[in-house]
């Protein structure tokens, strides 16, 4: 490999490994649902089998300086199993107030969803390309699949402009997370 090459190769490395020193912070963020505990199971309701709503989020223990949240909600099982290369992303939500104490459940799949208090939040795109939340759908396989609910609490309203999907937005954020909380729910397609 010549040094140009090289050169490339460790920034590509680098910016690739970027977003996931966020992911990799310890949660200090207190996150929950009404609907389902850590490590519990996400009811059919919310998932893409049945009504396909968008769960409630709350959230507490936000950083000193917090300025605005973000959420990503992934299922990092399907490349444990070997379905996918990539966690397949479900939702996408940023430019929440910091004033926010969560998301209401039901939300509209909109790219600009209007929510009391939540002026400005945008529904970001999910792994189908499209805004709004997408709930689990997994293949009847016999696998549990795992749903990450993550939390960013950032230094800056950064107002990020519509259409952006999990990787823009980490990309967007990266150097300005204080702090992460997660909620993992599970489910499972029984036939």
């Amino acid at each position: 490999m010549n040094k140009l090459s090289a050169t490339i190769v460790s920034a590509i490395a680098l910016t690739m490994a970027m977003p996931i020193l966020a992911q990799d912070m310890e949660d200090t963020i207190t996150v929950t649902s009404s609907i389902f505990d850590h490590h519990g199971t996400v009811p059919e309701e919310n998932s893409a089998y049945g009504a396909n709503t968008s769960i409630d989020l709350n959230w507490s223990n936000l950083p000193a300086g917090t300025q605005s949240l973000a959420l990503i909600c992934d299922d990092p099982k399907v490349v444990e199993i070997g379905m996918m290369e990539t966690p397949f992303v479900h939702w996408v939500v940023y430019n929440i107030p910091a004033s926010a104490s969560g998301i209401p459940g039901g939300l509209s799949s909109e790219a600009e969803p209007s929510a009391s208090g939540l002026a400005g939040m945008i529904n970001g795109n999910n792994g189908l390309g499209r805004p709004g939340y997408f709930g689990p759908r997994p293949p009847a396989n016999g696998q549990l699949h795992q749903y990450d609910f993550r939390i960013y609490a950032l230094d800056a309203d950064l107002d990020l402009d519509a259409g952006l999907g999990k990787y823009q937005l980490l990309e967007a954020i990266e150097g300005h997370v204080l702090g992460t909380g997660l909620l993992m729910g599970h489910y499972e397609r029984k036939e």
